[in-house]
């Protein structure tokens, strides 16, 4: 049974309260008041606004509860605290609640964070700290932007009330400047073997095939083109163990709303390249306050020799600087592909947080336990099979 409750009354003697919304009637109303705090804060991302968060919760929740803090002054909304709560679990050796963010797990939202108004960062500093200090939970924090990411400031004030601090770097981001870049100027800073790679493939599908590079812009399209998507991209990807990105019911049902969410808005930028008509690859990513997001891919192995994945990541980094995107964001994971593309990158971290006394240890030890063991048990699959 979980056991933190979260303060809801005022912090301080200037208007500041916190309050906890832990109900979905409570999230569906904060819709509104979420999005213009986000647009007001430094977090700004697609995978914080209240349509991504919201939809993961409908169908990637799992036992989870929500625990999602607000920080108001005068009844305005300055901060937001996305979390959500996962019960303890003897048999995972988790004896106490683990308070994480929305969007949490293998969906992939990176730059996950509190959401704090500009100007307000250190009065909701201290009310999250407050709100927090007391609570008997492990806070775990993922897929934070390290080094500038309202969560670290709150992490150092419960630090400083005893609470066991640690942070790890977990992945980078590699990304691609493309404010004020033309398509031309971009392809003259990739490496010279990459760009006429590029170039040879592009002239040789012209040549061999009709060739179209199509964007999703109906409904219909969305429906047809999301699934497939994951048919390509889980197929690709049988032969080689499998892919999480789309392999359960839950994630299915999730890209297939969120991608209808993110049409409606104006957010989805979903390509069909189609080679005689047929399609060859598709990639799905988003466009979102200037970013463009490449979340995944898929492609015929029929046309493997076609390079058609290369040529697909190609024309989409072109649209997006045809948009006027200010940079493509190739999200976290170091495969080879993107550091063809990429030369810049930004590293996520993970914060642990553990309460003072017997059982904040208790649960520190088990969990550098359960990491030894992981690390320990990839050391002999590696002799295994080297």
């Amino acid at each position: 049974m979980m056991t933190a409750t979260f303060t809801e009354a005022p912090v301080d003697g200037r208007g500041m309260a916190v309050e906890r919304i832990a109900d979905v009637p409570g999230l569906e109303a904060l819709r509104d008041e979420w999005n213009e705090l986000l647009d007001a804060s430094d977090a700004d991302c697609l995978f914080l606004t209240w349509e991504w968060l919201s939809t993961w919760w409908r169908h990637l929740a799992g036992d989870r509860r929500l625990a999602i803090l607000a920080v108001r002054r005068g009844g305005r909304l300055v901060g937001l605290a996305p979390f959500c709560l996962r019960p303890p679990s003897l048999s995972s050796r988790r004896p106490l609640p683990v308070l994480e963010f929305l969007g949490n797990g293998c969906v992939g939202s990176d730059y996950l964070d509190l959401i704090v108004r500009r100007g307000y960062e250190a009065e909701a500093r201290r009310a999250f700290a407050s709100a927090l200090a007391n609570e008997r939970l492990v806070l775990d924090w993922a897929q934070l932007r390290r080094g500038r990411c309202a969560a670290a400031g709150v992490a150092a004030d419960l630090g400083a009330r005893n609470w066991s601090v640690s942070e790890a770097v977990t992945n980078t981001c590699p990304f691609i400047p493309l404010a004020g870049m033309s398509w031309e100027a971009y392809l003259a800073n990739l490496g010279a073997e990459h760009r006429y790679n590029f170039h040879r493939k592009w002239k040789r599908l012209n040549r061999d095939y009709s060739v179209q590079f199509e964007r999703v812009d109906t409904e219909e399209q969305r429906r047809e083109s999301i699934d497939l998507v994951m048919d390509l991209h889980n197929a690709r990807w049988r032969d080689r163990g499998g892919s999480d990105a789309f392999d359960t019911p839950g994630l299915v049902a999730f890209h297939r709303e969120f991608s209808r969410i993110a049409l409606e808005r104006g957010w989805l930028r979903l390509y069909v390249l189609r080679l005689d008509r047929k399609s060859a690859a598709c990639l799905y990513g988003f466009l979102y306050g200037g970013t463009f997001y490449f979340y995944q891919s898929g492609f015929d192995s029929a046309y493997r020799k076609e390079s058609v994945g290369l040529v697909s990541m190609g024309l989409s980094i072109k649209s997006a600087i045809e948009e006027g995107a200010e940079e493509y964001d190739l999200l976290h994971g170091n495969e080879e592909y993107k550091s063809h593309w990429s030369r810049e990158s930004r590293e996520l971290s993970r914060l642990e947080l553990y309460p003072p006394g017997g059982m904040g240890s208790i649960c520190r030890r088990s969990a550098q336990l359960e990491r030894a063991a992981r690390r320990m048990a990839r050391r002999v699959l590696s002799r295994m099979f080297a």
